[in-house]
């Protein structure tokens, strides 16, 4: 057992799961903030290894493992997380309008299972502060990671007002983003699903792109996120319709409302309630869409792989079927701030690298 699996399960498993996030991720920050610790973290302690470096949208990428979408909802860690190792942190879901999200308590572990439930339900500054608190990072020096912005709906909005909500979003965003992602999957705003139905899918995206194009003076890739719970017929018609519009690409996949699979006892799950589930219990779901994907999308199309990572063997499959880039959420909570170096080092190895 590790240093911070002996600390997980003694200390942080019987501390509320939001409330120990919040307080990590702030230690975190004021770590970094320290003058020139956060720089020597970065470039002696987890800087990846020269060997993973991928190009993706024109830019150099320092690892093909990024952070997912999710942990850094309000812009406020971007580079104390690339200092851990990540090559692309996507911060988000960040919407229209402010919201709290859902009432508390709204995030569960289900240890036995490495697993996470949540509810969050989009809980962010809204757009137009993410957008202030991207200025002021522009404006400083901050480290070259590939940066994504995840937009979504605001809860408040019906869907047949979305596609403005999206764009006022896309306006405010676009300038900051390395490659921006329209969410219309998350299992925690009610109706956003319905979204995903090509019918409603094609305004949306046929909009944001221009509008996001035009907001920062040049072209934003932009890729859509999608849902596990997809059948295969609709994910290969998202795919068909992201060539259609000429989209970057798709992130694959959100979380999942099933909960097959679990060890956890199932009146415990039941107890938590409503949510989507992230863990190794999505890694075969998200594998299948990676497939499905790959094969439907054209070779010049960005596939960014996200569900059920834990270790540098999944990393490196998403890789070896066709992943442009692979996201991390829960196997880093699990894993911890040293288990992206781990991830970093065994894929270094196995390229013949390994100076990590």
């Amino acid at each position: 057992m590790s240093t911070y699996d002996a600390v997980f399960h003694h200390v942080l498993r019987h501390v509320d799961p939001e409330l120990a996030h919040r307080v990590s991720f702030r230690g975190l920050q004021s770590l970094y903030a320290v003058p020139g610790l956060g720089a020597a973290v970065g470039s002696r302690v987890a800087a990846p290894d020269p060997s993973l470096a991928v190009e993706v949208f024109g830019r150099r990428v320092a690892s093909p493992l990024g952070l997912a979408a999710g942990f850094d909802k309000n812009a406020r860690g971007i580079d104390a997380l690339a200092a851990l190792g990540f090559g692309s942190v996507e911060i988000g879901t960040v919407t229209g309008q402010p919201q709290p999200g859902n009432p508390t308590p709204r995030l569960f572990r289900l240890p036995l299972d490495r697993a996470i439930l949540n509810r969050m339900g989009f809980n962010n500054d809204g757009s137009e502060v993410v957008a202030e608190r991207l200025a002021r990072r522009a404006a400083g020096r901050h480290s070259g990671v590939l940066l994504g912005v995840n937009i979504g709906k605001t809860k408040l909005v019906p869907n047949d007002e979305a596609i403005e909500d999206y764009l006022l979003s896309a306006r405010r965003l676009a300038r900051y983003a390395d490659y921006l992602v329209v969410n219309v999957s998350s299992p925690n705003t009610p109706g956003l699903r319905d979204l995903q139905a090509v019918s409603s899918l094609r305004p949306l995206l046929g909009a944001v792109g221009p509008t996001a194009d035009a907001a920062a003076g040049r072209p934003v890739p932009l890729l859509v996120k999608i849902a596990p719970d997809l059948a295969d017929a609709d994910v290969v018609a998202v795919a068909d319709l992201v060539t259609e519009l000429g989209l970057a690409g798709v992130v694959a996949t959100n979380t999942t409302i099933g909960r097959d699979g679990l060890r956890t006892a199932p009146e415990k799950v039941a107890a938590f309630g409503l949510g989507g589930l992230s863990g190794p219990v999505l890694a075969r779901r998200s594998v299948e869409v990676l497939r499905l994907l790959r094969a439907e999308l054209p070779a010049a199309a960005t596939v960014i792989s996200v569900g059920g990572v834990s270790n540098a063997d999944d990393v490196a499959r998403r890789l070896d079927l066709g992943a442009t880039l692979v996201q991390a959420y829960t196997g880093f909570v699990y894993g911890g701030p040293l288990w992206v170096r781990r991830i970093n080092a065994d894929l270094a190895r196995r390229r013949g690298g390994g100076h990590v």
